[in-house]
Order: structure tokens, then C-alpha cells, then sequence
């Protein structure tokens, strides 16, 4: 990496997932050079899913040309899918950028502003499917790369997509560096934290749990959808 300011922006909104937007942003800060930035509409304080309350420190218009976008997730994306001045931004900034990314379900608001047609990308697998409303290519990865595209899967994908984000921009002694710096050494109590591991009747509750949510985004993201044309 040059001297040269390599500038990070990831979205902020009300109701993200702020582990979308933590587990990366602990990553990028790490990196040699990385201004990364909280972007949103204003200044004010943002609320989080649970009620954490997240300070954006660059509004859209105020916010330079970017090397790297990030789109985290959240319940609150839905409302994004339809919002023109968000995925105006995130049209201008992508058309720019180095790499386009997102963790969990913000790649739907890609796909929202058009950016994934013919392109392969993973979400939470709750809402993989939905990516080809947009003519993506649903992958059932953890973290997919297609070119400058990078996705992560859902919420704990994010120090992943993060850390193969540090390799591709500085190398991977760097990211390695990072992981060991972070202590990142998953061991997961339980072998539940997927469908393809998960006991099948727990899958079956955690998707009727969530039928209400998931019937909402289908209907945004047919409407986002049709929108684009």
C-alpha cells in the first residue's frame, strides 16, 4: 500500500446490525495508511439494533471520494432498498471505488443500487436467495470475491470479509498480522451457528421466528427490484 490515505467508508443507519459494522471496522483500522470513516446522512447519534447509539462522523455530502465502500446489514436496511439518496451515494462512491463491499445483508442494498447484476455475492443465509432478485449469483460462502466485489456472509462473517479484505489491499502478512493482533481464533461453543450444522428443528423455529422480518424484506426487495428495471 502507498502513503497515500487509503480511505474506508462503511455505511451507518438506524437498526444496523452493529457487528456488521464492528468485527470489519476493528480490521480496517489496522490497516497501514486506512482513514475509515462512519458515514451517514447527519451527524447525530445513530441507533443500532438493541439500542447502542453509534456517532457517524461524515455526512454523504460531506464525504470524499472513497477506495472502499462497505454496506453492513441490519433490520434497518429494508427501509434503504427504497431510499433514493442512500443508493444515490452508493452509486457515486461505487463507481469510484477500489472495492465494493458489504457484510450480511447490506449486499441487498447493492444489489438495490444495481451493482450486482451478473455478479456472484453472499448474504446471511436467511436471505441468500433474495440476491438474485437483483441478477446476482447467490453463493453460500462465507466471504465471496468477484473482482472488486466482496461480500460476507452474516453478522460473524464480518472479521472474516475483513481480514480478506486486509490481504487483497496490503498483503497477507499484513492481514495475518491483523488476525494474530486481534487474537482471532474462533471455537465455537456449539456446532449450530449454520443451517448445514444446526439440528434441523432448530433451523425450522429460527426461520419461523423470523417468517414476519423475511416476508417484509422479500416484498422491499420486489419493489427494489422492479425499481431498477
Amino acid at each position: 500500500m502507498s502513503a497515500k490515505p487509503f480511505r474506508i467508508g462503511l455505511l451507518l443507519f438506524p437498526d444496523i446490525t452493529q457487528a456488521d459494522l464492528t468485527g470489519p471496522y476493528e480490521v480496517f483500522i489496522k490497516l497501514p495508511a486506512a482513514e475509515v470513516r462512519l458515514v451517514w446522512k447527519t451527524l447525530d447519534p445513530v441507533r443500532a439494533g438493541g439500542g447502542m447509539r453509534i456517532l457517524p462522523d461524515t455526512t454523504f455530502a460531506g464525504c470524499p471520494s472513497l477506495d472502499l465502500i462497505c454496506i453492513p446489514g441490519g433490520t434497518g436496511m429494508n427501509p434503504l432498498l427504497a431510499d433514493d439518496e442512500t443508493l444515490g451515494f452508493v452509486r457515486r462512491q461505487a463507481a469510484s471505488a477500489r472495492f465494493v463491499t458489504s457484510v450480511c445483508t447490506g449486499a441487498l442494498v447493492l444489489g438495490a443500487a444495481g451493482l450486482l447484476r451478473g455478479r456472484r455475492a453472499t448474504t446471511h443465509w436467511m436471505s441468500l436467495e433474495m440476491l438474485a432478485a437483483f441478477g446476482a449469483i447467490p453463493v453460500p460462502e462465507r466471504v465471496v470475491v468477484d473482482g472488486n466485489l466482496v461480500t460476507g456472509g452474516g453478522v460473524t462473517a464480518g472479521i472474516d470479509f475483513g481480514l480478506r479484505i486486509a490481504a487483497l489491499v496490503a498483503g497477507e502478512d499484513v492481514a495475518k498480522a491483523i488476525a494474530l493482533g486481534l487474537e482471532y481464533d474462533p471455537a465455537p461453543p456449539f456446532a449450530a451457528g449454520h443451517p448445514r450444522l444446526a439440528d434441523p428443528a432448530l433451523v425450522d423455529r429460527a426461520r419461523e421466528a423470523a417468517r414476519a422480518r423475511q416476508d417484509g424484506r422479500r416484498a422491499a426487495v420486489a419493489r427494489a427490484a422492479a425499481a431498477l428495471g
